[in-house]
């Protein structure tokens, strides 16, 4: 076995783990927030859970991401443990696909694939297109670095000392350890399993050793979500232990079924199958998953429950008035570019409840004229300003990364919404300056002021609660009540001025006090304004209206 040889064989398997990155990658750019909303939706039930899991992980054919993006789902909220065990017990049946693919001999046909995909890049003008030609060319080059490596293969059985060190691999335990120990390092049991398939196919790996390195495999594949998952909260790190506990189990019982006849497995994976060994290896991927899941289904709550004993205790809970704390971005939770946008958008939704308990409270403050409300005003408003920064940080970090398509196109109205809540922010901070001049100066303002101020105060609760709701939800049903509101708060805004003149006219009111009125009544608008801002941020095209100051 010369150089030459070896740089071939090592040299494909480059070229397949990059074409399975790339295809994957490019997957999730094109679909994966399509495919997000679907795991969210239709996870409701274990059944449904394990099949859409399925279904997921053959799509983007990575277990590995499937998983990692659920933690992310667990760690945000948006899953519980239940509905996580359904999707991974899916998900192991899914990365069976790309064993299968490699079993059907596709590397004549991947010279023309990759040229088919890269002509699409360059000629294509629709980044969609664009996107889809990525995964056609990620496809190409993984069965060019098949093709690579079978011909190293093909050259590397003419040699008597390789094959006598296959052949000293007999102990099963030895072979799982193996096929574990190399699938943590490449992270993929697809890479693995689709190497025993060429090795099967060239006659380098008896099918036994297979099954077995397979069974290690599959062990080996929960690395990656246990990594993403050590920054997480709890129930992220049962989620990646539920994939844990789910394949170590059911590679002892493979381990026991195959220790009483594993030949007879064999066979039967033959008649199914056929006489082609690589084949044979890819089905019994397969068989071994379903069997699997089949046997462990039923289990499922037990599993959940055993995880939440190995990982104790309860989540440090972070609501929306802590201080100076993220609770579903930064680095103490798990990053997945196909959630990024979703948990950001769960940051902002308490950086808003926030900024609009903070109003009501300075708007109470300027009536009781209570120093301590006056004070936490000023305080929340501290947090409300990290926050800001904290999160406009993370927009520029996430914008940077591999996001799906649809994401991408909802950044640059993210960077506007946080910064019309940031502005909301300041104008109870401006009602709080108004409250300490209050108590300062002692200004009065009449009980007819107060009222007013009261009506507008409900009417900006309104529009800011619909809005926020239609931001979070991404559904613009209540579009155009917020239209109607906005129409009548700047109508309100316009009368209350009116009456203000009218009052100072009739010296019913100092000037001090009018000028208070007049500015507290041209903030409540222009936080309706924002309000509206942050509802036409879901829109199409990124419509939007005036911006406010």
């Amino acid at each position: 076995m010369n150089i030459l040889v070896i740089m071939s064989l090592i040299g494909g398997l480059g070229l397949f783990l990059y074409g399975i990155r790339t295809m994957s990658d490019s997957i999730e750019a094109f679909a994966g927030a399509r495919l997000r909303n679907i795991l969210e939706r239709l996870t409701t039930n274990r059944f449904m859970g394990i099949l859409v899991g399925t279904l997921f992980t053959a799509i983007i054919q990575s277990s590995s991401a499937c998983t990692v993006m659920v933690v992310s789902f667990v760690n945000s909220g948006l899953m519980n443990l239940y509905q996580a065990a359904g999707v991974i017990f899916g998900a192991n049946i899914g990365t069976t696909v790309t064993a299968l693919l490699v079993s059907f001999k596709l590397e004549k046909i991947a010279p023309i694939i990759l040229f088919l995909g890269v002509a699409t890049v360059m000629f294509a003008k629709n980044n969609n297109i664009k996107k889809f030609a990525e995964i056609i060319i990620g496809f190409g080059i993984l069965f060019m670095g098949l093709s690579s490596m079978s011909g190293a293969m093909g050259t590397i059985k003419e040699s008597q000392a390789v094959l006598d060190i296959f052949a000293s691999l007999k102990s099963p335990l030895l072979a799982v350890l193996l096929g574990l120990v190399i699938t943590s390092i490449v992270q993929s049991s697809s890479v693995v399993v689709s190497i025993m398939v060429l090795l099967a196919n060239q006659g380098l790996m008896g099918l036994e050793m297979c099954m077995y390195i397979t069974l290690g495999a599959n062990i080996g594949a929960c690395t990656s979500a246990v990594l993403a998952s050590l920054n997480g909260k709890k129930d992220a790190k049962r989620a990646a232990a539920i994939h844990l506990v789910f394949n170590i189990i059911g590679t002892i019982l493979m381990y026991v079924l195959f220790a009483f006849d594993v030949e007879g497995f064999v066979n039967v994976m033959t008649k199914i199958a056929g006489s082609d060994a690589g084949r044979i290896v890819a089905m019994s991927h397969l068989f071994i998953k379903v069997i699997q899941v089949i046997i462990m289904t039923p289990f499922i709550t037990p599993i959940v429950n055993l995880v939440k004993v190995i990982i104790p205790g309860e989540e440090e809970k972070i609501g929306y008035r802590e201080s100076y704390q993220l609770k579903y971005i930064g680095n103490k939770v798990v990053f997945n570019p196909a959630t990024a946008v979703v948990e950001v958008i769960n940051e902002m939704d308490r950086m808003a409840s926030l900024a609009g308990e903070n109003l009501n409270r300075a708007m109470n403050a300027l009536i009781t004229l209570d120093e301590d409300d006056i004070n936490e005003v000023y305080e929340v408003e501290k947090n409300i300003n990290y926050l800001n920064h904290q999160i406009t940080n993370y927009l520029v970090k996430i914008n940077q990364s591999t996001l799906p398509i649809e994401d991408l196109k909802s950044i640059g109205g993210l960077f506007h919404v946080v910064n019309d809540i940031e502005r909301i922010g300041d104008h109870a901070e401006n009602i709080a300056d108004a409250a300490r001049q209050r108590v300062e100066t002692g200004v009065t303002i009449s009980k007819e002021a107060q009222s007013e101020l009261g009506e507008m105060l409900d009417m900006v609760n309104e529009i800011y609660r619909l809005s926020t709701e239609m931001f979070v939800s991404g559904s613009d049903k209540n579009l155009q009540r917020i239209k109607d509101l906005e129409d009548r708060i700047d109508d309100e805004e316009r009368r209350l001025q009116k009456n203000h003149v009218d009052r100072l006219t009739r010296s019913e009111c100092t000037p001090e006090a009018g000028m208070i009125f007049s500015d507290i009544v041209s903030g409540l608008e222009r936080v309706a304004d924002h309000s509206t801002n942050i509802a036409f941020s879901v829109l199409p095209e990124n419509s939007q209206p005036a911006t406010a100051d």
